[in-house]
C-alpha cells in the first residue's frame, strides 16, 4: 500500500525491513515530522529574507535607476535628509560593530552550528540583537531619504515582517534578563 503525505518516506510496511521493529515506527514520523518542519522553517527563512531584500535594497534601486515608481513622489524636506542621513550612519556603524563582535559566529540565516558560541560580549553586552537595530534604523534612515509613498516605508514594511515572524532558540534565557532587545537597556550583570 502507497502511503501520500509528509511521512510517506518514513513509513515502512511490517516485515520490508527486518531490523525494524513496529516499536520504531513513531521514531519515524517523529524523525519525518521534524525534517519537515525545518524544511518548512527553511522555507519560510529565505521567503522572509527575499522579502526584506526587495523592500530594503531592490526598490530602492530600481527607484534610483528607474522613473516607474516615480508616481508616489511626495516632496522631500531638508530635516528629513538631515536626520536620516544621521540616522543611515549610526546604523551601518552599529551593523559593522555587531558583525565585528560576532566574528566567526555570523550566519546569514538563523541556524546554529556546532563550532558557534553565544557572543555576549562588545555591542552584544548591552542588546542581544544589534544587526536587527541597525537594521530597524536603515529601514528608518530610508523612509527619511526617499520620498516616495511606496519605497519609503517600504524597507520598514517587509523587515517588520521578517522581525515578528522569525522565531529564537531557548539558549536566550538567562541573557535576555540581563540585556535589552534592541536598546541597550535591560538588567546588566555586574562587570567581571
Amino acid at each position: 500500500m502507497y502511503h501520500h503525505g509528509p511521512y510517506a518516506r518514513a513509513w515502512h510496511p511490517p516485515g520490508r525491513y527486518p531490523a525494524q521493529q513496529p516499536d520504531s515506527y513513531p521514531v519515524c514520523l517523529a524523525q519525518a515530522a521534524h525534517q519537515n518542519q525545518q524544511r518548512d522553517k527553511d522555507l519560510q527563512e529565505r521567503i522572509l529574507l527575499g522579502l526584506a531584500g526587495v523592500g530594503m535594497m531592490l526598490l530602492p534601486l530600481a527607484y534610483a535607476a528607474t522613473s516607474w515608481l516615480d508616481f508616489a513622489d511626495y516632496g522631500f524636506q531638508s530635516w528629513a535628509g538631515g536626520a536620516g542621513s544621521f540616522i543611515m550612519l549610526v546604523a551601518m556603524w552599529l551593523f559593522w560593530r555587531s558583525h565585528h563582535d560576532l566574528g566567526d559566529n555570523w550566519s546569514v540565516t538563523l541556524e546554529i552550528r556546532d563550532q558557534q558560541s553565544l557572543v555576549t560580549h562588545g555591542v552584544y553586552r548591552s542588546m542581544r540583537h544589534p544587526m536587527y537595530a541597525s537594521i530597524w534604523l536603515w529601514c528608518i534612515a530610508q523612509a527619511l531619504l526617499v520620498a516616495n509613498w511606496l519605497v519609503g516605508p517600504a524597507g520598514l514594511l517587509a523587515f517588520g515582517l521578517m522581525y515578528w515572524l522569525r522565531e529564537f532558540g531557548n539558549k536566550y534565557t538567562q541573557y535576555m534578563q540581563r540585556s535589552g532587545r534592541i536598546l541597550p537597556f535591560g538588567q546588566h550583570p555586574p562587570a567581571h
